[in-house]
């Protein structure tokens, strides 16, 4: 089993990642495969609304300018996918939501890739606002059927300075349980895999309010 986190932040080695680590220390403990991705730095272009990807069904985004095609195939390959993003006005970091909301469309146009990976979500913040970016994150993995780990608190760690988050004793713990449990959710459903079958794919109704 693996699991790959996306690096939200501009900083390959801030806060966020400091945070994801914890989480990933947990499940290489328990013989879990961990890999972090770093796209907070790269120039990522939002969503245009061409809805080519729903026509061409070929798992790919209509813009190439950045490399999410190749992340498409790298992170569909994973068991679990962990969103980690800074906090910047409250919300997710603009880089961090434009590939998610691509990374995102795309798998639910072509029937839904991420389905039923273990998904999980963190934001560091250096005082408030990360109880909404954790919200807006998980948005994308439970419209995705992905069953979350959670932890004994709400997935949020504080700190300024890159690794300052380290002093955050609370915000610790809770990545560490984080990762505990998202390790046995993980096992449960490989051991599962066999024995009990999983709920079929439906086609998903869409209805519009507006006439």
């Amino acid at each position: 089993m693996k699991v790959i986190a996306i690096n939200g932040s501009p900083n390959k080695e801030g806060n966020t990642f400091h945070a994801l680590t914890m989480v990933g220390n947990e499940l290489i403990y328990e013989g879990i495969e961990f890999e972090v991705l770093h796209i907070g730095h790269k120039l990522i272009h939002g969503c245009t609304a061409c809805k080519k990807c729903s026509v061409n069904k070929d798992e790919k985004c209509s813009i190439t300018s950045d490399d999410l095609n190749l992340w498409i195939q790298k992170i569909k390959d994973y068991d679990g996918i962990i969103l980690g993003s800074p906090v910047y006005y409250s919300g997710i970091a603009g880089t961090m939501k434009c590939f998610l909301d691509r990374l995102f469309y795309v798998s639910g146009s072509n029937g839904n890739l991420f389905r039923h990976k273990v998904g999980a979500a963190v934001a560091a913040v250096r005082r408030t606002g990360g109880s909404a970016t954790l919200d807006s994150l998980n948005h994308y993995l439970t419209y995705s059927e992905m069953p979350l780990a959670t932890s004994n608190y709400w997935n949020v760690i504080h700190g300024r300075v890159p690794g300052e988050v380290n002093e955050d004793a609370e915000g610790k713990q809770t990545m560490s349980v984080l990762g505990k449990n998202m390790a046995w959710l993980l096992k449960m459903k490989e051991a599962t895999a066999h024995s009990i079958k999983s709920p079929e794919k439906v086609k998903k109704v869409a209805t519009n309010f507006i006439r």
